[in-house]
Order: structure tokens, then sequence, then C-alpha cells
């Protein structure tokens, strides 16, 4: 990416319009933070509800403050261990921060991206870049400059590709502005990091209750526009015997060595078994599932452990599975 790309998409942000940007988790769609007219065109943009908040991506710790309003220790020590990175903190916001930007709540989503694009455009740009997943809402979330063209096409006044993003999953969000530590959505930072750096118990609240408290949080997220259904590993290949000859092919997702019946409308994909790597190919095999038109996609539920928290929560909601 050169310096033109960079200066010509802080330019583009200045003067209220939108960026698409690659971070280490999704690409994201970007606007300035303080400019509401902006934040109102990632909405439209992206068809999502206004009562969803936004999560405003910084250059570094210094501009935490004035987004801010109360910085617990443990924030500087998740910052210390995780930023930049996949991890966003939710803490209460200065008063100025617009109410559009936090869904009219008194807490804010801050997140450092590493990725080497994203940084370059905060720091030519110098202020908060609002930037929620450069997809429509409830789509599978982009991870190449490719999925963006193909979810927002024109509404994008510029697209940033810095090549396939290598988390592949939304980034962890942990509320920081109660009593105690809450993880709202889990990423590919769980809970036991977050408890070894803090040094205190963290809970996880991922469900809808009331209101929405950060994004992604919809029980029906993530997801491809084919029906997809998620299954544990002995109920597979009889699901797949009782499906009709003469309807379209299946697509089948595992991570296991699970034996499938031979069967000829059956595409069979095995992603990895280890959970880093099955995550950052999960959204890219989705969207390619997906764009094939099968009758269904079914997915074969993943172990139990906290490793795969974030995957499992992302398959939930990519099959409608209330959590």
């Amino acid at each position: 990416m050169n310096k033109v790309d960079i200066q010509k998409a802080a330019e583009i942000l200045r003067a209220g319009g939108l960026i698409a940007l690659p971070t280490e988790t999704v690409y994201g769609l970007g606007a300035d933070a303080r400019n509401e007219t902006a934040i109102r065109r990632i909405f439209a943009a992206k068809e999502r509800p206004f009562d969803h908040p936004l999560i405003v991506h910084l250059a570094d710790f210094s501009q935490v403050p004035a987004w801010a309003r109360e910085v617990p220790p443990a924030a500087i020590q998740l910052a210390n261990a995780f930023w930049p990175g996949p991890l966003t903190m939710i803490l209460k916001k200065q008063p100025h921060v617009l109410d559009i930007v936090t869904g009219n709540q008194d807490t804010i989503g801050l997140r450092i991206p590493c990725h080497p694009v994203a940084q370059a455009v905060l720091q030519e740009f110098g202020h908060g870049i609002a930037a929620p997943s450069a997809n429509k809402f409830t789509h599978i979330s982009p991870t190449t400059a490719d999925a963006v063209h193909e979810e927002l096409g024109a509404k994008v006044d510029l697209i940033l590709d810095g090549g396939e993003c290598d988390v592949g999953l939304e980034s962890t969000i942990v509320d920081l502005s109660g009593k105690m530590p809450v993880i709202l959505r889990p990423g590919m930072i769980n809970a036991e990091a977050i408890e070894k750096v803090i040094e205190q118990p963290v809970k996880s609240e991922q469900s809808e209750i009331h209101f929405v408290r950060v994004p992604g949080t919809h029980h029906v997220h993530y997801a491809p526009v084919t029906p997809s259904i998620l299954l544990d590993s002995n109920n597979i290949p009889a699901f797949l015997q009782s499906l009709r000859a003469d309807d379209l092919p299946a697509a089948v997702i595992t991570h296991s060595k699970l034996v499938l019946p031979d069967l000829k409308k059956i595409h069979h994909v095995n992603l990895p078994e280890e959970p880093q790597a099955y995550a950052h190919d999960l959204y890219r095999t989705l969207r390619a599932l997906d764009n094939l038109r099968f009758q269904c996609i079914v997915i074969e539920s993943v172990p139990p452990e906290p490793c795969w928290d974030a995957i499992r929560d992302r398959l939930n909601k990519a099959s409608g599975r209330r959590v």
C-alpha cells in the first residue's frame, strides 16, 4: 500500500466519506467518528439498525482519554498486553462522543488494530475512525477486498486492499465499564488470556438483554444466505443420507476425520483442526460456498474447549441458533 493511497483515504474521511480498510480481524467500513453525517452513511450502506453501536478505532493508547472518561487499571493492563490487536474494550464515554456511535449508551467500544494499512490510515488521519465490518447487516464479514466489493460495491468511496485478514474473526469485546469485567463477544483472545493479565475473574454474557450492548450479538449474524445447519459429528452422515436425490447439492464443512457417505451430491470442505487456522479460513469458506448456491451448508460442531469459543459463537449465529 503506497503513501498516496493512505493520504487519499485520510482526505476522504475528512470530507465525510466512507473507506473500507483491512484490519487483522476483518475489513472495516470506516468513517470519521466525530462526523454524524458520515456515521449515518455507515448505517445506510450496511442497512444496520441504529441501536447497534460502533467500535471506534484509534492509532495508539494516547488517544483513549479523548474518547473515554474513565480508564480503569484493567484497561491499561490489557492495552499493554494486547494492543495493537484484536481486542475491543468497552469504557465510559466522554460527553462529546456522538450518541449515534454508541447506540445512545453511556459507553464506547475502543480498539487499536495492528494491521499496517489500518495503522497507516489512523496515523495519517489523526482521529478516531468508526469502523464496523464492511458488509451488510447480519451477512458474513469480509476478510478480503474482493468480498467488500461484493458486499457494498459503490457505496464505499475507497476500498484499500491489504490482502487477506490474518485473524479472520471479529475482535473480542470486553466490558470494563462496570464492577466486573465481562466478555460481551468472544474472540480469539479468550477469557483465560484476559484473566491471566488482569488477575481477576471475567464473566461471559453473550445474549441480547433488553438492548444491544455491542455489535455482533443478534442471534442471526455472520450468516450466509444459504440455509446453514450446525450438527454434531455423529449426526451428519444420517442427515446427508436423508437429503432428497433430486434436490440441489449440499455443502459440508468439517474439521475432523469424519467419514461421510459416498454421495454424488455432496461438496465437502475440510477446514483445519487447529482453531487459529480454522478461524482464518471460516468466513472465506462460507462466502465461497454461499456463492455456489447449494441447498444447504452443513457444518460440523467444533470442540467444547475455550480456544474454540469465538468460532462456536460465530457458527451458532451463522446457523441462526440463539446463544
